[in-house]
């Protein structure tokens, strides 16, 4: 009887999956079980970690709006919620986001906007 090299197509898929953790170390990247269970540790922190990177650009744009307002001690705000608050409040639509690069790029013009506010 011939003898029949079997699982072409489990071979595939197991290449298919070898293709994703290609460049992780070690067995990681060679052995069959260890690939399944890294390629599903590394799908799970992608979604966890796309979450987790709104929540550290958001706290990153509030230290640098409320470093930039803290500088100025002479002006009216100084705490950064009260500065937020007075924003909303006269409807100026204007998310952290480009708060932040306003308050990087040109201080003075934060400045501005926040005299803006009080008249």
């Amino acid at each position: 009887m011939i003898r029949v090299k079997r699982g072409s197509i489990a071979q595939k898929r197991r290449t298919k999956k070898r293709f994703f953790t290609s460049s992780f170390r070690g067995a990681h990247s060679k052995l069959t079980r260890t690939i399944s269970q890294q390629n599903v540790k590394a799908l799970v922190s992608a979604d966890r970690d796309r979450d987790r990177k709104k929540r550290d650009f958001r706290s990153l744009w509030i230290s640098r709006i409320n470093a930039i307002i803290a500088q100025n001690k002479n002006h009216v705000y100084c705490i950064y919620s009260r500065f937020m608050h007075n924003l909303y409040k006269s409807q100026l639509l204007l998310n952290r986001k480009i708060v932040a690069q306003i308050a990087i790029l040109k201080g003075n013009c934060l400045f501005m906007i926040a005299k803006g506010i009080i008249s």
